[in-house]
């Protein structure tokens, strides 16, 4: 947000503050947030970059598409472990993996 945005908001009487601050969560559960996040938009974008549908990767994962569309929502139903399920089903390496995991 633009900082004159924000000023002229909190002039107004309004709170300007962060989901975490928000949402009143620790730093742990705003990391695993985050990683979840962070998991779901690079199963999107690999899924999209090989070309496969949501359906062909629902098929590889024996799963469904609204699953897979649930997973690249970050909808809080599905586990980390599908998460990565689905990307090391996409040919994802441990290297581009990590990568994921540790963009800001």
């Amino acid at each position: 947000m633009r900082e004159s945005k924000r000023k002229k908001l909190e002039a107004k009487g309004w709170r300007v503050g962060t989901p975490k601050d928000f949402l009143g969560m620790t730093d742990e559960e705003e990391a695993y947030v985050n990683l979840r996040l962070k998991l779901a938009d690079g199963l999107k974008t690999r899924r999209h970059a090989r070309g496969v549908t949501q359906v062909g990767l629902a098929r590889a994962i024996k799963s469904s598409q609204s699953r897979v569309a649930k997973m690249e929502a970050g909808d809080p139903t599905v586990s980390l472990d599908l998460l990565v399920r689905s990307l090391l089903a996409l040919g994802t390496s441990n290297r581009e993996l990590a990568t994921i995991i540790s963009q800001r």
